[in-house]
């Protein structure tokens, strides 16, 4: 008997029901990876508008004659309104229809690209960063469950590394031309750079992806109070994350009162959410052992991930004396890393390897990186960062696409699109812990480490007054002048201390990293083995 199952992805023409397999699997070759080049295109194009930004803050504050804090908000309006439509991305696909609104969401990021690139104040392009936040934060889950849904469970890993390519080469290429975009024209420019990109992936999507009937069920009733209260939990959240260094965390009321506001707006709306017949975010999915687990992994993983992001530049250029560029440059080598590795887990994949094995395999290597780090020092020269960014690169490829394999496979085709935004946002929180955690713990230590270095370099000891004497003298010798030698001696002396200091508490950073990484392992066995079966073909 034939099968009558939908079709997730089908090309403009009908597609019979003959060429499908099961439910929401496309298995023509050619159509399923023009699928995959244009889910994927949308979502690089979100990515490399976001990361490009990130270099150009300190322009684009000067420009409207901003501070660079007050800029920051450029970056966390964004976030939060991403954030919000995060979670929700599941519910709007079947509102809308997936198809539907991935177009509407690229003509709105464009469109509100075209007008942060025209914005002529500072609240004016906030303004437009909450609009383009909106826009794009459906994107990446959207597009993952597509691509999904047009591979067969045994060839995910396929598409899985396939996605990966485009999601690990946007943030590598974002700095670079970013910074030539603001250094050689304005950072007006980033904003106008992915009209192309948006143009050529309207195009693809609006050719080549098509809904499945079950997405096609829009909710009869708008859960208002569940939107509400997760727009309000989440804003309030990311700028507690965003925020809480700049603004010493808990020592100030704004902080505190996000802090209750984010709880108790969540909390709300969990208990809500369990309880509605129409809910936006579909928490039953976490009664899958293996999707609650894998979904949790990403949230550390991506904790992990985004700590050394923020760590290893900040080492570089405070400590080191690296410029931008450079420090930004040296990420090259774990992403390449990690292009370079996923094909080979998509091929171990293929062979029916247990993705449990290659999960955990992924994830000491990459803690056997972080570790690699924390054993640098204040004379390490950039090549000394080469094999640790490979280590940890080629682990990054053997957890990516294993984790998002296995964590979905247990997911119904119909529900596909609310677990990867649960997924996405699980990754979106995790990263945004990550960078403020490991900030506030580098900070932390640093202090801990200047109080100990200081006590170990006492007067009686009788070591800070030699060295004191011997600048002195060099200083005199060098300047011509005894008056001021000891006293620049000594600020010398302390300038080294607080640098030896600093570098003590990004290395510390590197450890807990690596120590997070290997303590994950055991609960990578906690998820159940995907078993896969071979298709049937469509007469069975």
């Amino acid at each position: 008997m034939a099968s009558t199952g939908p079709i997730a992805v089908q090309s403009p023409a009908s597609a019979p029901a003959s060429r499908t397999h099961e439910v929401g699997i496309q298995t023509d070759k050619w159509l399923r990876w023009m699928i995959s080049i244009a889910v994927m295109t949308a979502a690089m194009m979100e990515l490399v508008d976001t990361s490009a930004v990130n270099v150009s803050l300190p322009y684009i504050a000067g420009n409207l004659s901003a501070s660079v804090d007050e800029a920051t908000w450029v970056l966390t309006s964004y976030l939060v309104a991403n954030a919000i439509i995060l979670p929700l991305s599941g519910w709007l696909s079947n509102h809308f229809g997936r198809r539907r609104l991935v177009m509407m969401s690229i003509v709105g990021f464009t469109v509100s690209s075209i007008l942060c690139g025209l914005a002529p104040t500072l609240p004016a392009l906030i303004f437009f960063r909450v609009l383009q936040g909106a826009s794009g934060g459906s994107l990446q889950p959207t597009t993952r469950a597509i691509m999904l849904e047009a591979f067969p469970r045994e060839q995910r890993g396929q598409a899985m590394a396939f996605w990966g390519f485009g999601i690990v080469i946007a943030p590598i290429v974002a700095p670079v031309l970013g910074g030539w975009l603001t250094t050689d024209f304005s950072w007006r420019w980033i904003f106008f750079v992915n009209i192309p990109i948006s143009l050529l992936s309207l195009f693809l999507v609006w050719t080549y992806v098509f809904d499945p009937p079950y997405i096609r069920r829009a909710t009869s009733r708008i859960d208002y109070w569940g939107i509400g209260l997760l727009a309000i939990g989440i804003a309030a959240l990311q700028i507690v994350f965003d925020k809480g260094q700049e603004d010493d965390w808990f020592g100030s009321h704004f902080i505190v009162t996000m802090s209750i506001i984010a709880v108790v707006a969540l909390v709300a709306f969990t208990l809500w959410e369990l309880h509605t017949k129409d809910a936006v975010v579909h928490f039953h999915l976490f009664r899958y052992r293996t999707f609650a687990t894998g979904t949790c992994l990403s949230m550390v993983l991506f904790f992990s991930l985004y700590g050394s992001i923020v760590l290893l530049p900040l080492f570089m250029q405070e400590l080191l004396g690296f410029p931008a560029i450079t420090a930004g440059a040296w990420n090259a080598p774990r992403g390449i890393a990690t292009l370079a590795m996923m094909p080979v887990a998509a091929w171990v994949i293929g062979r029916r390897w247990d993705m449990r094995a290659l999960l955990s395999f992924g994830l000491a290597m990459s803690a056997i990186g972080a570790l690699m780090f924390s054993y640098l020092n204040m004379n390490a020269g950039t090549w000394s960062f080469f094999w640790p960014e490979v280590v940890m690169g080629a682990g990054l490829s053997f957890m990516f696409v294993p984790l998002a394999t296995i964590t979905v496979d247990p997911i119904p085709q119909q529900e596909m699109g609310y677990a990867t935004s649960l997924i996405a946002l699980a990754r979106n929180l995790g990263a945004g812990i990550g960078i403020s955690v490991f900030a506030a713990f580098e900070a932390r230590r640093e202090q801990l480490h200047q109080l100990r270095l200081s006590s170990t370099m006492t007067e009686e000891q009788g070591l800070p007054a030699r060295m004191v004497q011997q600048l002195g003298t060099y200083l005199s010798h060098h300047t011509g002048s005894t008056s001021g030698a000891a006293h620049g001696a000594t600020a010398m002396l302390y300038q080294r201390l607080l640098e030896h200091a600093a570098a003590l508490s990004y290395l510390d950073g590197f450890r807990v990293m690596a120590i997070v990484m290997f303590l994950t392992i055991p609960f990578v066995w906690i998820m159940k083995k995907p078993v896969f079966h071979s298709p049937k073909s469509s007469g069975e």
